[in-house]
């Protein structure tokens, strides 16, 4: 799996179009190409999924050292992460109409691969993690900025979601031991999310690929103590253990994997997985919550796991969060 999870990324991280581009136009001169401003990520059909693919590459290079595909993203990442291209990338986010380029969720993305990078210690992963710092720090800059005059969280099933952009900041702020940018982040956690209770899970929503629900709880289970979680989690969603609400016990329908938007839903499930998984994690091995959990994940990952190729607007990013379900946790 690892080796047809490499392979769909590498068949995509380099192909410039189709492409959706997050781009301003200040004049006339800002019409280029997807890989005239983004020197690196410039593929996968937009930025962020770009990103996450990298961040596939770089978690499966590490995880499986002897796979095929190793030489092909050695040399992808030899020729893609050096410092002139990456100098590309900050250029573009210095642009005046660039302040809110890809918040929050690029910005994580982007984190979460220095993250991944940092976690290698040899000569290349210091290369690579020490290319890409210049960017990886004007993202850090960003989310100290925009966090505290953040007064309300985005609760949504998509791009915006700050549960999800929480979650995977904080995994990077633990990995490169960047303390301020923990604290800010795991303060912000518990300021939106620490007083909800009696969650109402309106979902799925028709284009979500992430579960409002399941993702606040997997930000708090990071922002809190292990304890302070399990208290946070029986009253935000008090009856789990026996399958309420039923919504977020069952996969969503997918109508059609052509539809770019409709099968974000493969996401959620996949997602949603991920979530179930890393919860069932965090409870005691006799609480009933415990076997509800993992069999909720299994059942989540079971619907999305054949979906992952097919067409490109599912193909270009849902392998990404298939790795989130099934990696081990590093926390």
């Amino acid at each position: 799996m690892a080796s047809r999870f490499a392979r769909i990324a590498l068949g995509h991280v380099t192909r410039e179009y189709p492409n959706k581009l997050d781009h301003v136009l200040e004049g006339p001169a800002d019409l280029q190409s997807p890989r005239a401003l983004h020197p690196v990520f410039y593929g996968s059909f937009d930025w962020h999924s770009c990103v996450h693919s990298y961040w596939l590459l770089a978690t499966l290079y590490r995880l499986y050292p002897k796979m095929p595909e190793t030489a092909d993203i050695r040399a992808l990442f030899k020729s893609a992460l050096t410092k002139k291209n990456i100098a590309g990338e900050c250029a573009y986010l210095k642009r005046p109409s660039a302040g809110l380029f890809e918040r929050p969720y690029g910005w994580a993305w982007l984190l979460m691969l220095q993250a991944e990078l940092l976690r290698r210690d040899d000569g290349e992963g210091l290369g690579w993690s020490s290319a890409l710092r210049p960017l990886s720090a004007m993202f850090v800059a960003r989310f100290q900025s925009y966090l505290p005059k953040a007064t309300y969280p985005n609760r949504s099933g998509t791009h915006g979601n700050s549960a999800f952009a929480l979650a995977l900041a904080l995994e990077y702020a633990r990995t490169a031991k960047d303390e301020p940018l923990a604290h800010i982040l795991a303060a912000s956690a518990r300021r939106w999310f620490g007083k909800d209770s009696g969650c109402q899970t309106w979902e799925p929503s028709g284009e979500d690929f992430l579960s409002p629900a399941l993702m606040e709880a997997e930000c708090m289970r990071r922002a809190l103590s292990a304890r302070a979680f399990q208290i946070w989690l029986k009253r935000f969603l008090p009856r789990l253990d026996s399958g309420e609400p039923a919504t977020l016990f069952s996969p969503a329908r997918v109508s059609d994997r052509v539809d770019g938007r409709i099968v974000h839903l493969d996401g959620l499930n996949l997602s949603r997985a991920w979530c179930w998984r890393t919860m069932a994690q965090m409870v005691a091995d006799d609480d009933p919550l415990r076997v509800v959990a993992e069999r909720a994940a299994q059942r989540h990952f079971a619907a999305a796991a054949g979906t992952i190729t097919g067409h490109y607007m599912g193909e270009h990013w849902l392998a990404s969060f298939a790795l989130l379900a099934l990696r081990p946790d590093p926390d």
